[in-house]
């Protein structure tokens, strides 16, 4: 009787243990996310309250993930440390975990690819789209002569520290993590055989970039940049200004120029080839790796001109005279008048 007694008052201790337990299941252990097959990704920035982690998380929630995300966040103190960064919401992430890697800063690393762009403005704004860093942020670095110096460049060079290629990194990364992650990521890409290939030309490492970045704007096509590599070379060999088109359209800032008229030759800038002999201050562009290693394997040969053709395939005629280079210009200037190109 005794034992019948025992049982009667254990069975609804045993099922608050159950409810409690099915409780604890259903708004802290089971999935987070609503979604089966996507993962979602929460960007928490230095702005954000734990009311505007809330709402950044709401899309991806299941019903009832919010109710217990906000619990464990109230007894957790997160209001009071939240933490920037890309955070990975997971199909088979539940509750507590996405709460846990939140409070605790386990954020998702990303892939971040360094553009070829034009200008360091330019690259600003890319990587402000990219990075929780914004755009006056990592414009003001990089015309900070001071800041470039440190890195063992100058506001003219320091594009020749960003080899074009995918990282992976933090979305909350600092400008001084990028900065010298970048500066890393260079010495690393300049391994012993680059840096033997850019001492028998004679060049720099930033020369070579400077130069590279050139053959880039000059053309789209890989295969033919040996061969222009091979070209500017002679020219600087023989002590030949370079005159190379591209330059004189980052000079005036007109990169929408598809021709370059005679009085524009003119334009005042050390940037510009026509008016200054050597290489310019500095790339005018990030250099491409396939334009770097196109100087670095530059293709031997005699001709010092080279002109777009007229047939308009993005490759090039090339001369070893000042008489046969003309014959080539006129026939490329016949076909941009053809087709009407200002």
């Amino acid at each position: 009787m005794k034992a019948i007694k025992t049982q009667y008052y254990l069975m609804p201790i045993a099922i608050c243990l159950l409810a409690i337990a099915g409780l604890m299941y259903y708004y802290f252990l089971s999935d987070f996310s609503r979604e089966r097959e996507t993962v979602y990704y929460v960007y928490i920035d230095g702005d954000d309250t734990v009311d505007s982690v809330y709402a950044k998380l709401q899309p991806a929630a299941a019903e009832r993930s919010l109710t217990g995300f906000k619990y464990l966040t109230r007894y957790g103190k997160y209001p009071e440390h939240v933490r920037t960064g890309r955070y990975a919401i997971k199909p088979d992430m539940n509750i507590y975990e996405v709460f846990r890697n939140l409070k605790n800063g386990r954020q998702e690393p990303m892939m971040l690819t360094i553009p070829e762009s034009r200008t360091m403005e330019k690259l600003a704004a890319q990587l402000d789209r990219k990075l929780m860093l914004d755009s006056a942020t990592i414009a003001a670095t990089l015309i900070d002569s001071a800041y470039c110096a440190h890195m063992g460049y100058d506001t003219a060079t320091i594009a020749c520290m960003f080899v074009p290629d995918t990282y992976e990194l933090y979305w909350n990364i600092n400008i001084d993590q990028l900065m010298e992650r970048m500066q890393k990521e260079n010495k690393h890409f300049w391994n012993q055989e680059r840096m033997k290939k850019a001492d028998a030309l004679g060049l720099t490492p930033n020369e070579v970039c400077t130069l590279a970045s050139i053959i880039d704007e000059e053309t789209a096509n890989n295969a033919e940049k040996p061969m222009i590599a091979g070209m500017y070379l002679n020219r600087l060999k023989a002590g030949m200004p370079l005159q190379a088109d591209p330059t004189v359209k980052f000079a005036m800032k007109r990169f929408e120029l598809r021709r370059i008229y005679h009085d524009m030759l003119f334009f005042d800038s050390p940037y510009n080839t026509y008016q200054n002999a050597g290489l310019p201050p500095g790339p005018i562009k990030i250099a491409s790796i396939k334009g770097i290693d196109a100087v670095l394997n530059r293709t031997p040969h005699d001709y010092l001109y080279m002109c777009a053709k007229e047939d308009f395939s993005g490759t090039h005629n090339f001369a070893r005279t000042y008489q046969e280079h003309l014959r080539n210009a006129a026939r490329y200037s016949k076909a941009l008048n053809d087709r009407g190109i200002k």
